[in-house]
């Protein structure tokens, strides 16, 4: 393990308990521009974060979703989302979680998953995919007719792509409307085989696309391309020959 990756466990696993300390306590909840909610627990958490990366890493950048980038030109960035599934936090699910990512001259080099209350940790670089120390793989070998997939934002997909909602609905044996940052953790331990999301911002996909990849998954746009700062927000992921089927039945090719 990287001194970088060891870095970015001890800072996320530092900050665990401030975000499940406001959790199902009756946070107060605002609505940012965007109307997605965002309460004190999501601000606290990222500067919480924030600080203990530069005290670590002052030559590094840092982009976070409440409180945008310092140093984006630095060649090494860190991508902070404090609280991934803001609406399950609010609403006393425990999906939701917290993601740490690091780019290098805008290369995702790692990225960590944790679920605070469901005691979960993940993480992963070049040297592979792990949850909670064991090393996980995605599935490999499924027919795309038997794959379980996984909809992120499924109710935004049926309203602005209702022709590719009903294809991935009708897609594989099994698929299931999910949401936010747990969905790829699934895929990366195989449990799950292939996910598709929607309305995304870096922060929500930079840091697990290390840990998908490493799992040995293909995620990229609906077009096919890689992930970057100006994609679109609309994603697919899965082992090779899924990320294949789920991109035909998006396109309708």
């Amino acid at each position: 393990m990287t001194d970088l990756l060891k870095a970015a466990r001890t800072i996320m696993e530092a900050a665990r308990d401030l975000p499940l300390g406001h959790f199902r306590h009756g946070l107060a909840v605002e609505a940012k521009a965007d109307e997605s909610p965002v309460t004190a627990a999501d601000r606290a958490t990222e500067t919480r974060l924030r600080a203990d990366i530069a005290a670590r890493f002052p030559d590094h950048g840092i982009f976070g979703e409440e409180y945008g980038v310092e140093g984006m030109e630095a060649d090494y960035l860190w991508i902070i989302d404090p609280i991934d599934g803001t609406k399950s936090f609010i609403s006393g699910h425990p999906a939701w979680g917290m993601l740490l990512g690091l780019l290098h001259k805008g290369r995702p080099l790692l990225g960590v998953v944790q679920m605070p209350a469901l005691g979960d940790l993940c993480w992963g670089d070049a040297d592979g995919a792990y949850l909670n120390g064991r090393k996980i793989e995605a599935r490999r070998g499924i027919a795309p007719d038997q794959a379980f997939v996984l909809i992120n934002e499924l109710p935004r997909i049926l309203q602005s792509e209702p022709e590719v909602a009903a294809r991935l609905l009708a897609s594989g044996r099994y698929a299931r409307a999910s949401a936010d940052c747990y969905s790829y953790v699934q895929l990366a331990a195989g449990w799950v085989d292939g996910v598709v999301d929607y309305g995304l911002e870096p922060y929500d996909y930079l840091p697990v696309l290390p840990i998908v990849e490493a799992a040995g998954c293909v995620m990229t746009d609906w077009q096919g391309r890689p992930l970057g700062f100006g994609s679109d927000g609309r994603v697919v992921a899965g082992p090779p020959e899924i990320h294949r089927y789920l991109l035909a039945q998006i396109n309708g090719a």
